[in-house]
């Protein structure tokens, strides 16, 4: 039952066993009739968990995008229906292949003089710092059941501060010493470990993953979170974000919406609110108007906050893939204020030193504030801190598809605005003018020129031209834009870094 004028895209195109299920009984792979949108609709199984609730089912839904996936409970499946169970000769050589990779990787095992090798600086840093933002300790201690009393354990004896390294593994270390190597001092046999990609398990791995990255050792991105909620929203995460692993059992979890600490339970929540005295970004406001504040934080300084902000951004970013490396960014992060206090919308971070030249690295306006017009705002603002620098910027690429979507909009509308005030003064243009006045890359100039099909060749030279349809449609967007940000209230200047306030300071 797929929307009308829609081709199968879950499962493959190979005939598949049909036959009953029940909730004990259906598996990864198989493809049911799910309820969703008050109809059922096709649905391929992704991963089962068990939670407080009750048993739940990870649903790719047919002709959906992928962020539209979602943890279903039993209740949403129709059994009564024939479900279509896995191809068996697949399985098996799936298998076959997962135990090839596992005995390669298994092969050589670490020596034990790297094991007794004292640590370095490099790693005691680590080891000191790598600990999760402090909220969930105590809720993990609190949960019954556990046999294991040592803080940050889970029942099984393995350590839950894995899944929030780097990769976001479970059971998955890097030794300092190989993060320090270059790829060429690597051995061989190390390099060897690493199991190819084909094209086919490529393709697989991006429709279930939520991730672009194809590290091969990082767990499979199924969305691990199913609810939040967040201050007066409650939001349904698209994409998987590294929250520790004890959080996948619960049905909500619930994040405070000015120190951003999150909490599995209610009542630790509630009492956590009780005491939290936040009521703004900690960092300096740097712009107000009528509707909107921006604060600029140092990830150095605030690392608790800023991690915090970007687990909580991976939830609604596939590209985002690090959320423990802040202190080489700065966080410009947009709010707007009641009598509370000052409420999140959307951030942009950027580094402190580009190399280059990027002016934005990750950019997210929060779910419940879309389509209002705020992502215009960011990317405006982001700018706006350019043209403050005397330096020509660009966002980071690859860009998210709604990012690239913005910001093609906002490249389009303020070319066509400098273009239709060249010609009434009846002034020549170029590129490069284009490119100074809106603090932007040539390139993204000529990108946009080229996407919109108005630089064109003539008579022996090349020329801009703007469509009748294109005046047409921003005159029609002027009358519909409400907010922008005006240059004069921002009261910033360029910081200066030492190589120590850069990074880490190892």
């Amino acid at each position: 039952m797929s929307p009308p004028g829609g081709d199968a895209t879950v499962g493959s195109d190979e005939k598949r066993q049909k036959g009953k299920a029940t909730p004990d009984t259906i598996k990864m792979g198989c493809i049911a009739m799910v309820m969703k949108e008050g109809q059922l609709r096709r649905a391929e199984i992704l991963s089962i968990k068990d939670t407080k609730s009750g048993r739940q089912f990870y649903c790719n839904f047919d002709n959906f995008n992928k962020r539209l996936d979602e943890w279903v409970p039993a209740a949403r499946i129709d059994f009564e229906q024939d479900v279509e169970w896995p191809n068996p000769d697949k399985d098996k050589q799936k298998d076959a292949k997962t135990k090839k990779n596992n005995s390669t990787v298994s092969k050589k095992q670490p020596s034990k003089k790297n094991n007794q090798k004292k640590a370095s600086k490099r790693e005691q840093s680590v080891a000191s710092d790598g600990q999760t933002p402090h909220p969930w300790t105590e809720f993990v201690d609190s949960q019954p059941g556990k046999n294991n009393r040592q803080r940050g354990k889970t029942e099984d004896g393995t350590d839950v501060n894995a899944s929030l390294e780097v990769g976001g593994d479970k059971g998955v270390k890097r030794k300092a010493d190989e993060i320090d190597m270059d790829e060429d001092e690597i051995p061989a046999a190390k390099k060897q470990r690493q199991p190819s990609f084909s094209r086919e398990q490529e393709i697989e791995k991006l429709r279930t993953s939520g991730s672009m990255t194809q590290n091969p050792t990082e767990i499979s991105r199924i969305r691990n979170i199913s609810k939040v909620e967040f201050g007066r929203y409650v939001l349904f995460p698209w994409y998987f974000s590294p929250y520790p692993q004890i959080f996948d059992q619960e049905d909500c979890i619930y994040i405070c919406e000015f120190c951003l600490s999150y909490y599995g339970e209610l009542k630790s929540f509630v009492r956590h609110r009780q005491k939290c005295t936040l009521h703004h970004p900690p960092g300096n406001e740097i712009y107000r108007d009528d509707y909107v504040s921006f604060f600029e934080i140092d990830g150095r300084r605030q690392r608790t906050w800023c991690r915090n902000l970007c687990l909580l951004s991976k939830m609604f970013l596939d590209h985002k893939t690090l959320y423990y490396d802040v202190d080489p960014f700065l966080f410009y992060v947009m709010t707007t204020r009641d009598d509370r206090g000052c409420h999140i919308i959307g951030y942009f971070s950027k580094e402190k030193e580009s190399t280059d030249g990027y002016n934005v690295a990750c950019i997210l306006t929060l779910p419940q504030y879309q389509r209002k017009g705020y992502g215009r705002l960011l990317i405006q603002f982001s700018y706006e801190l350019s043209k403050i620098e005397g330096k020509l910027g660009s966002p980071e690429k690859p860009l998210s598809d709604l990012g690239l979507l913005s910001y093609r909009q906002y490249w389009s509308e303020n070319i066509i605005d400098i273009l239709l005030g060249y010609n009434e003064r009846k002034e020549a243009c170029t590129i490069e003018n284009i490119a100074v006045a809106l603090a932007m890359t040539t390139q993204d100039v000529e990108h946009t020129l080229q996407a919109l099909k108005m630089q064109v060749y003539h008579k022996g030279e090349h020329k801009i031209v703007v469509p009748e349809k294109l005046i047409k449609q921003r005159e029609k967007s002027k009358a519909k834009q409400k907010r922008l940000i005006d240059p004069e209230r921002i009261q910033w200047k360029p910081p200066v870094f030492t190589a120590l306030n850069r990074t880490w300071g190892w």
